[in-house]
C-alpha cells in the first residue's frame, strides 16, 4: 500500500490519508487487541428546519391616484389605485403566503374607494387568506377599510374615533363684500347650489335639504356596514358611534376592534394560533424595487431614461383587450393639464380623443369609461357625450369617489352605469355667471374705461357686473343647456322627462345607492365589475382572458414641468394654499363659460 502511494501520488497527502483510512476501516480488528470494539455512531440527524408562514406587509396611505401611470422614475415611486390592487392580487394567488397585514396609515380615499378597497380585501379572503388590518389611529374611512378584514389589532396606545359623517363647505361670500367682488351667480334648478360659496354666507334650504338626505344616506350605510362586519346590533352601533371616540382598550371591550398588542406581540400570538415556529413579515409586499446605481455613463443613460420615461412598452398578445378610459379631474374645455404643480384639469379634447382611439383599435372589444370627476365645462363634457354615444363599441361607465354635474353628463350616454354605494353622483342642473372686480379695483386704485356697441358687449367682463339685458342673455343660454341635459338623461336612462326634471334633477346630489334607487345608475359594482359587464356586453366568455389597455396616456414629466403656461403655480408658498390657490383658479375660468355642470364645490365629507 505504501508502495503504491509513493508511486501514485507521491504529492498528495489528501489522497494518502483517505486510502489509509479507507484500509484500516476495511481490515477487521485483531483477536489480542484489548480495546473494546466502539459502536458505531449513529449518523447526524439533519437539522431541522423550523416552520414558518408568510404573510404580506402592504401599506395603505395617501391619495392613490387613479388612472394610466406615468412612465419611468416617477411612476414607479407613485402609489397609484390600480398598483396596490395589483399587489393585492398578487398576495391572493401566491401560495406562499398565508396572509396580509395592511397597516392603514390615514389613507385619503373617498368613499367610492373605500369600496374598491372593501373589494379587493374581499377577494384576499375569499381565496382563503386571512387579513389583519394593523391600525394605530383611525376615524371613520380607515375604520369602514379596517373592519373589512379578519382581525383588527391596534397598540395600547392607539385611539379609534369613529363619530359619524359630517359634510363641511366654506362660503366665501363676506370675505368678497369686504373686498369689494360681487359673485354674479346664476342658477337653473333650485338644488344646483355650487356657486353658494360665493353668493351666500350659509346654506340655501334646498342645499342644506339635499346635503342632508345624502349624509343621512351615508350615516345609514357606515352602521349598517359595521354591524354587519363587526357582528354588532345596529342599535349598538348607533350607540357607539354617538360615544365616538375610544382608547384602544375601550375600543376592544366595545367589540370594534380585536386585539390590543403592538406588532411583534401579535406576531408572536399568531404563530402559536397558526402552530408554527416562526412568522414571517414580507414588508412591501409586491412593490417593485428600484435600480439606483447611476454611476458611468451607463448610469446617466438609465437615469434619464428613468426620468423622461422613455418608450412605453405597449402588450400586443393575442387576448382580446378592454380599453379601460380615466376621466379624472375637473372637466375643462381643451387639452387635459395638470398633475405636478396644479391641480389636474381633465381635457375634454384629450378625453374625447382617448374614446376614439379605443374605438378605432381592432384589438379592444369594450371600452370602461372610469370617471371621479366633479363637472366643469357644459361644452366639453357634451363633446365628450357625443363621443361616447357614436362610439361602435359597448361602453359601461363605472363611477368612482365622484360622477356628478357634468361627471354624470358624460357617463349617461353609454349601454351601462356601474357606481359604489359611497358615490357622489347626479347634479342634473346648471350654474354660472361672473365675479365682478370693480369694486375691489376701485379700493385699490385701479381704474378701467371701456368703449363698447352693442347691448351685451360686456357680457364676459370681469369688471363690471352684468346689465339686465346680458343677464338675460346669459340666463337663456343657461336655460338652453338644462334643457338638452335632462332631456339626454331622460333618454340616456329611459326615464320619463317630466319625472326626471321634477324629482331627480334641479341639481340634487346622491349616493351611488341612491342612485340606484331612482334608477340614474344600472347597478352597484367595482371597477372590476364594469369590466366583467364590458366583456360580456362585446360578447366575450366571463373566464376569456383580456389585457386591460389603460387611456389616455399621460403627459412625459419634462411635458408637465414645461408645458405649463405660466410660473404662478412653482411660488415657493405652501402647499394647502397653493392647492387652494389652484382650484379657485379653475372656478374662476369656469365661471367664465356661459354654462357651467358643476356639483357643489369643495364639499368635503368626513
Amino acid at each position: 500500500m505504501r508502495r503504491f502511494i509513493r508511486s501514485s501520488c507521491e504529492t498528495c497527502l489528501i489522497c494518502a490519508l483517505a486510502l489509509a483510512f479507507a484500509a484500516t476501516a476495511a481490515s477487521p480488528l485483531r483477536a489480542d487487541d484489548d480495546s473494546p470494539a466502539k459502536e458505531k455512531s449513529p449518523a447526524k440527524e439533519k437539522k431541522k428546519e423550523k416552520s414558518t408562514a408568510k404573510l404580506a406587509v402592504i401599506e395603505i396611505s395617501g391619495a392613490f391616484p387613479e388612472g394610466p401611470e406615468q412612465d419611468g422614475l416617477f411612476g414607479e415611486i407613485s402609489v397609484g389605485l390600480n398598483k396596490v390592487f395589483e399587489r393585492m392580487d398578487q398576495a391572493k394567488n401566491d401560495s406562499k403566503i398565508a396572509g396580509v397585514v395592511l397597516q392603514i396609515r390615514d389613507p385619503e380615499i373617498g368613499r367610492g374607494k373605500l369600496d374598491e378597497f372593501r373589494a379587493a380585501i374581499d377577494r384576499l379572503r375569499k381565496a382563503g387568506k386571512k387579513v389583519y388590518a394593523d391600525v394605530r389611529m383611525a376615524d371613520s374611512k380607515p375604520y369602514l377599510l379596517a373592519s373589512a378584514c379578519d382581525e383588527i389589532i391596534m397598540p395600547e396606545s392607539g385611539t379609534l374615533a369613529v363619530t359619524g359623517v359630517r359634510a363641511e363647505l366654506t362660503f366665501y361670500k363676506d370675505l368678497l363684500d369686504k373686498l369689494g367682488v360681487k359673485a354674479e351667480m346664476m342658477q337653473i334648478g333650485a338644488y344646483k347650489g355650487a356657486a353658494e360659496p360665493l353668493t351666500r354666507s350659509g346654506m340655501s334650504p334646498e342645499f342644506r335639504k339635499q346635503f342632508e338626505l345624502v349624509i343621512d344616506n351615508y350615516y345609514d350605510q357606515m352602521i349598517d356596514t359595521i354591524a354587519a362586519d363587526r357582528k354588532l346590533d345596529r342599535g349598538k352601533v348607533k350607540d357607539l358611534i354617538d360615544e365616538g371616540i375610544f382608547t384602544a382598550a375601550a375600543a376592544k371591550e366595545a367589540g370594534l376592534i380585536d386585539r390590543v398588542a403592538y406588532l411583534d406581540e401579535f406576531r408572536n400570538d399568531l404563530g402559536e394560533k397558526l402552530k408554527v415556529e416562526e412568522i414571517t413579515l414580507v414588508e412591501d409586499y409586491g412593490k417593485k424595487q428600484l435600480d439606483t446605481d447611476f454611476s458611468g455613463i451607463g448610469g446617466f443613460m438609465k437615469m434619464m431614461q428613468m426620468i423622461t420615461g422613455g418608450e412605453s412598452e405597449e402588450k400586443d398578445g393575442k387576448n382580446k383587450k378592454i380599453a379601460v378610459v380615466y376621466a379624472v379631474g375637473v372637466i375643462t374645455d381643451g387639452e387635459s393639464g395638470g398633475g405636478m404643480f396644479e391641480e389636474v384639469k381633465l381635457g375634454g379634447d384629450t378625453l374625447a380623443k382617448a374614446i376614439r382611439d379605443a374605438d378605432a383599435n381592432a384589438k379592444v372589444a369594450a371600452i370602461v369609461l372610469r370617471i371621479d370627476s366633479p363637472g366643469g365645462s357644459a361644452l366639453a363634457s357634451d363633446l365628450v357625450w357625443r363621443e361616447v354615444v357614436r362610439c361602435k363599441k359597448p361602453i359601461v361607465a363605472s363611477m368612482g369617489d365622484t360622477a356628478a354635474s357634468g361627471g354624470y353628463y358624460i357617463a349617461m350616454g353609454t349601454k351601462k352605469i356601474i357606481a359604489e354605494p359611497g358615490t357622489l353622483t347626479g347634479s342634473i342642473g346648471v350654474v354660472g355667471g361672473k365675479v365682478a372686480l370693480q369694486g375691489l379695483f376701485d379700493k385699490i386704485g385701479i381704474k378701467t374705461e371701456a368703449i363698447s356697441r352693442g347691448k351685451n358687449s360686456g357680457w364676459e367682463s370681469m369688471d363690471t357686473p352684468f346689465t339686465t339685458a346680458e343677464r338675460e342673455a346669459w340666463m337663456k343660454s343657461m336655460q338652453d343647456m338644462y334643457r338638452q341635459f335632462t332631456a339626454k338623461a331622460a333618454a340616456g336612462r329611459k326615464i320619463d322627462v317630466s319625472h326626471l326634471r321634477d324629482d331627480l334633477a334641479g341639481g340634487r346630489v346622491f349616493t351611488g345607492k341612491m342612485a340606484a334607487d331612482n334608477k340614474l345608475i344600472d347597478r352597484l359594482g367595482t371597477l372590476d365589475d364594469a369590466v366583467a359587464e364590458a366583456k360580456s356586453l362585446a360578447g366575450l366568455k366571463a373566464d376569456e382572458p383580456i389585457d386591460r389597455l389603460e387611456l389616455p396616456k399621460p403627459k412625459s414629466i419634462f411635458e408637465q414641468l414645461f408645458g405649463s403656461s405660466g410660473m404662478e403655480s412653482r411660488l415657493p408658498i405652501p402647499a394647502e394654499i397653493a392647492a387652494q390657490l389652484a382650484r379657485a383658479e379653475t372656478l374662476r375660468r369656469l365661471l367664465s363659460r356661459p354654462a357651467v355642470l358643476m356639483m357643489p364645490y369643495q364639499v368635503k365629507i368626513k
